[in-house]
């Protein structure tokens, strides 16, 4: 009886836990923030838990499940909503390489060392550090790339959700009466703004369909 009551609740923890998954959002495991991450922890020990501990009502290994996914659910909606509790949250991405040139002192803050940097361009098939044009430490920890190409030039975010980037704006030699000529003169208002990119001279932008 002891038996099959063990198989019964593994059955069912490993639906609920593909369940939560499917709520989690389809990301790969490399990919998971770092509140992702610690809550999968969380909620393997708990699973564990309540297999070992066959002889108590199941119920009661469900409430903290419940407890940690709806705490998920918030926190991901408000972190969706509110830039402060996002960045407060997931952390913000870090700029490694920028234009050719490596920032050592953003790799300091994030304790990133020159191997950790060598081996991720490596990795991505490129052999030195000259090639790179763009590299940014996102906040699942993956670096992503762009090489440098003389008929590209790659994207660069001056608006995030109504929010200025002040050092992308510093970067392309603009300052905030430029952007808001360019704004005023599309007829948006910057909390209207999705996201607005820099490239080939030219800012694109996208509106909050939410506003």
């Amino acid at each position: 009886m002891d038996l099959v009551n063990i198989l019964f609740r593994t059955f069912i923890f490993y639906v609920v836990m593909n369940i939560f998954y499917r709520i989690m959002g389809k990301r790969e495991i490399g990919e998971l923030k770092v509140i992702d991450l610690v809550l999968s922890m969380l909620l393997a020990d708990v699973f564990a838990i309540g297999i070992e501990n066959y002889k108590e009502n199941i119920f009661m290994t469900f409430l903290p499940v419940l407890l940690l996914v709806f705490m998920q659910i918030i926190v991901s909606k408000y972190s969706f909503k509110y830039e402060k509790v996002r960045k407060f949250i997931d952390g913000e991405p870090s700029i490694i390489i920028n234009r050719g040139k490596v920032n050592f002192q953003e790799m300091l803050k994030q304790r990133y060392n020159l191997d950790d940097l060598l081996m991720e361009l490596r990795s991505q098939g490129i052999k030195s550090i000259e090639e790179v044009f763009y590299a940014v430490l996102e906040v699942s920890g993956r670096l992503s790339v762009f090489t440098k190409d003389a008929n590209v030039e790659y994207p660069l975010p001056v608006i995030l959700d109504g929010k200025v980037d002040e050092e992308v704006l510093y970067q392309i030699g603009k300052n905030n009466d430029w952007l808001d000529e360019v704004i005023n003169k599309e007829g948006y208002s910057l909390k209207e703004i999705f996201y607005a990119f820099y490239r080939n001279n030219e800012l694109f932008i996208i509106k909050n369909q939410n506003k």
